[in-house]
């Protein structure tokens, strides 16, 4: 390791090793997670929608639509290396900050905060969305603003107000550690220092495998009529119409259509208009614009919105039903998406929505959290 390392790694990692007691030697899996199967080394996605030729997103989504392009091809090392560098704090400028301290496991992979606290107590100022199904996902952020999995994890990693590192302070961090340099070593073979690359295709690699098609919802979808209640059926019947139109947006089977959506969504109270996709893309269209959020294991993953605005699901299916504009703020003038309207649903079929919403419930799946990460802190849970 260079000098220059060796001083970064004592400038960053005073905390680490304040607090980090000796790690047993790690093994990283030869075996994929489920739902892939190793192919000439590598992990690649089984699911019974791929079998389905319907382009998902068309229409209102019907049943048996197919699968978006999606991301796989990992080894499993790579992938097992992201599941310990996600739970561990050394990432962070702190050693105090994971990526799963505000993408919880038992929460949706999401954060029960309406907006997530990074380093120093600093709030973030979007709500930590659910990364189950990321790995199809074409736009990442609220705003869209990454393309990648490997782009979107630069964000929280350098961001000042979320692990607030660097890339020399991130390399020196990892390098300080014996076990990671074997780690890393077992999954990029040949590897003489660790790279920040290195790190930002291990965590695309796990977040990749965070896969959820297999709730009661897909084994209806699937052909087993028996697999929801009739008020659930009817919740389903709800969602798909063209009065409430939620399937527009939100299209099965991954249930996001992948776009830019302007909606009127209230702000928290005090806080100024969030630009959205408006500030990233400078279209002034876009003003206030999201990402349409997946709704997958949604019922784990309040608060609502992008800023956590709605504290449960009820809340939330009623504001689509409130009417056109009507949480706009004074002075604003956004263009709102085509299909907010005012469905006038009642409260027997917003409660019939909700229902419906938590079959889409699936963590069957769900990775285990390392009792211990290689750096010797405490991991994040």
């Amino acid at each position: 390791m260079n000098r220059t390392i060796v001083l970064l790694a004592a400038l960053v990692g005073t905390t680490a090793a304040s607090v980090a007691g000796p790690v047993a030697p790690i093994a990283l899996s030869r075996g994929c997670p489920a739902s892939f199967a190793l192919e000439q080394g590598r992990c690649r996605l089984h699911t019974p929608y791929q079998d389905y030729a319907s382009l998902a997103g068309a229409g209102v989504g019907g049943l048996k639509a197919g699968l978006p392009a999606f991301r796989d091809g990992f080894t499993p090392a790579q992938i097992d290396l992201g599941r310990y560098l996600f739970f561990d704090p050394v990432l962070s400028a702190t050693g105090q900050v994971a990526c799963a301290s505000c993408h919880r496991p038992g929460h949706g992979f999401a954060d029960p905060r309406a907006l997530s606290v990074g380093v120093g107590g600093h709030e973030v100022r979007r709500n930590a969305p659910s990364l189950w199904n990321v790995g199809f996902l074409q736009k990442l952020f609220w705003d869209g603003r990454a393309h990648s999995l490997e782009e979107q994890v630069q964000g929280p990693l350098y961001g000042e107000r979320e692990m607030g590192t660097t890339p020399g302070k991130l390399e020196a961090a990892l390098n300080a550690v014996a076990a990671y340099r074997d780690l890393f070593s077992q999954a990029f073979p040949g590897t003489q220092s660790i790279q920040s690359t290195q790190v930002y295709t291990a965590l695309a690699a796990f977040e990749s495998t965070l896969v959820s098609l297999n709730s009661r919802y897909d084994l209806y979808a699937h052909g087993v009529h028996d697999a929801l209640t009739t008020p659930e059926i009817e919740g389903l019947n709800v969602f798909r119409s063209f009065v409430a139109r939620c399937g527009e947006c939100h299209t099965p089977p991954l249930f996001t259509n992948q776009q830019i959506a302007v909606i009127g969504m209230p702000e928290p109270r005090g806080h100024a208009l969030d630009p959205g996709a408006g500030a990233v893309t400078g279209i002034p269209g876009l003003r206030g614009g999201f990402r349409v959020p997946s709704l997958r294991n949604v019922a784990l993953s309040a608060p609502y919105g992008h800023a956590g605005q709605f504290a449960t699901l009820r809340e939330t299916v009623g504001f689509y039903t409130g009417g056109r504009g009507h949480a706009v703020p004074k002075g604003e003038h956004l263009q709102l998406h085509w299909h907010i309207w005012e469905p006038h649903l009642s409260a027997a079929e917003l409660d019939r929505l909700v229902d419906f919403l938590a079959t889409l419930t699936d963590q069957t799946f769900l990775p285990a959290t390392p009792t211990a990460v290689p750096s010797g802190l405490p991991p994040a849970t």
